[in-house]
């Protein structure tokens, strides 16, 4: 199961860091990953403290010293720019031998399985999917930081703001899981249009009041990251959902929601997402109350009158 990047991990020692290595601290996520890379002197003129204080700053993060700082970190960018492809070649997928039917994986135990031509899945990886998924969900709600929750909780239940969402190449189905929701229990929720005219209309008019949710996963879409700082830029909120490795938006994003991604094949799960969204959903309903009910009913019956439902 993939670990909390480095980002995260110096998020969460934030308050346990001295002043000067929580400027250190502060450069980093303001130019993450790249400024990880930075030499030791480098980072310690741009954060205005000196070498000693960024090498005690990874001693705080449990490294022994710099270059194990930057091992780690070369060793998250490889995680965070695999494909399905490159999973694919290195997870033990696709070694089946001659003959054989269906894809082959690799348990616990080392020993390749196959799934044969009329006799269905190996029920070992029944197992297997079920330990990976509750293991990812059951982490991923518990590392989700409550303050950012409950902060896009509020955003999403405030109805004085409008909720514009935009998702990627498979995400866009999660992008519109959680409008679909949202548009039954309050106004002003949209997607982001697909056509440029229309698109470019939306981010031009977007103000203060908007709040833009976007989902932004592994091999990261450039675009996800120039329409969350366009947002920042007017006065607007960001919430993004992510992965652990987290997207380049985060550092335009007022709220931060990494899940896990650990599946039973090469592709990244959104079954931990999944559950994030079911879970803002219920915190949207609660902080609505009773007018949340009266949406849902006043909706109900305008689709029953014009024969949707």
């Amino acid at each position: 199961m993939a670990s909390p990047s480095l980002a995260d991990d110096i998020r969460q020692k934030l308050g346990e860091l001295t002043p000067a290595e929580r400027k250190v601290a502060r450069v980093l996520l303001a130019g993450y990953p790249a400024a990880g890379f930075e030499t030791i002197a480098v980072l310690a003129e741009r954060a205005s403290v000196s070498a000693p204080t960024v090498i005690r700053f990874v001693n705080r993060l449990g490294y022994q010293g710099f270059p194990d700082f930057q091992a780690d970190l070369r060793s998250e960018l490889d995680a965070r720019n695999a494909s399905p492809l490159s999973l694919y070649e290195t997870t033990g997928f696709g070694r089946s031998g001659a003959g054989e039917v269906g894809n082959a994986y690799t348990p616990d135990d080392g020993t390749p399985r196959t799934t044969h031509e009329g006799v269905g899945p190996d029920s070992s990886l029944l197992h297997h999917g079920s330990r990976l998924f509750t293991g990812a969900v059951t982490a991923t709600l518990a590392e989700l930081p409550p303050h950012d929750f409950e902060h896009a909780v509020r955003l999403l239940s405030d109805r004085k703001r409008r909720i514009t969402l935009v998702g990627g190449r498979f995400t866009h189905l999660l992008a519109q899981y959680l409008g679909l929701h949202l548009m039954q229990l309050r106004d002003d929720v949209r997607f982001l249009p697909d056509r440029d005219v229309e698109r470019t209309a939306v981010l031009a008019a977007l103000t203060r009041r908007d709040v833009l949710v976007v989902f932004d996963y592994r091999r990261y879409e450039s675009d996800k990251t120039t329409i969350a700082a366009l947002v920042q830029e007017q006065g607007g909120k960001v919430v993004l959902f992510t992965d652990t490795w987290l997207s380049p938006a985060a550092p335009h994003a007022e709220v931060v929601l990494p899940s896990r991604v650990t599946a039973p094949s090469p592709y990244d799960s959104l079954v931990p997402t999944l559950a994030v969204l079911e879970t803002v959903v219920a915190g949207v309903i609660t902080t609505l109350g009773d007018e949340a009910r009266r949406r849902m009913q006043h909706g109900e019956d305008i689709a029953r009158r014009a024969g949707l439902y």
